[in-house]
């Protein structure tokens, strides 16, 4: 196991208690080999889609992230005021964060939102123009779409290495478990490709488009494509085989050491009864 598959801090190494835990750890901790032999179970696809669900923010995330764009969009569309249009944009975002921290929800997916909608205030009152709200986010899509497709055909998927931790494997996948490295693999590729073909669309109505159309087209495309690549990845993930936890592993491990240590000093404390 590499200093990549688990916490820095681990024990001298596994010992008999420690071999027999891990045959007893369920089909989703399996180490190396089995893993990577063990099917798929409904289990397994339930907590895939759940996990993912919970990754990419589910239907109260994807309802914030889309909201402030739409407003703006909305708003522009009305009465062409471009500072009106962003200030309330980045309003709403900042009240979306407010929200959350009073209900003292999660607020990694509204903070990532509030500061995209930022940037993009920011660029459409420095340009006084619609479009420059749209740029960043546009840039930031297009350059994600390329660091997708890229990291799949160099054998370094990045969706790898963003869903490993939420599936405690960390980057076991990519030495022990080469399953799964082909999952994510051929779901990084779909997402790499699915977001270049929306910005394919989206930077010609940029460049030669009118600034009301270019909204619309970009509140249209802000789901359906999210929707697809996250299909993609379920489907591609839910047929692989289960993770290797390597957190359950390695306190596996510091157990048993933990065992080993206290059994070594009572026998020790046997042999010398006087001391």
């Amino acid at each position: 196991m590499t200093s990549f598959d688990k916490p820095t801090h681990q024990p001298t190494g596994p010992s008999q208690e420690a071999r027999a835990r891990h045959a007893r750890v369920p089909d989703a901790q399996l180490p190396d080999a089995q893993a990577s032999d063990a099917q798929p179970t409904e289990d397994q696809k339930a907590v895939t889609q759940a996990a993912l669900f919970d990754a990419f923010g589910g239907i109260r995330g994807t309802v914030e992230t889309m909201l402030p764009g739409l407003l703006f969009v909305m708003i522009y569309t009305i009465n062409k005021n471009v500072q009106m249009s962003a200030i309330a944009a980045g309003a709403v975002a900042v009240l979306l964060v407010i929200v959350r921290l009073v209900r003292k929800d999660t607020v990694k997916h509204a903070f990532s939102g509030v500061f995209g909608v930022g940037v993009g205030v920011a660029f459409a009152l420095f340009t006084g123009t619609a479009k420059g709200f749209y740029l960043p986010g546009m840039i930031y899509g297009a350059g994600l779409g390329v660091a997708f497709t890229l990291s799949a055909l160099v054998g370094f998927p990045l969706l790898g290495v963003m869903l490993g931790p939420v599936f405690k494997e960390n980057l076991s996948w990519r030495t022990r478990n080469p399953g799964r490295k082909t999952a994510y693999t051929k779901a990084s590729l779909a997402w790499g490709l699915i977001f270049l073909a929306k910005y394919a669309i989206l930077f010609p109505l940029y460049f030669w488009g009118d600034e009301t159309q270019l909204g619309w087209v970009l509140i249209a495309l802000k789901l359906p494509p999210m929707v697809l690549a996250v299909y993609f990845t379920w489907l591609f993930l839910a047929k692989a085989p289960p993770p290797i936890n390597v957190l359950a592993e390695w306190e596996a491990e510091e157990a048993a050491e933990k065992e080993r240590k206290a059994a070594a000093k009572a026998a020790k404390a046997a042999r010398n009864p006087q001391a």
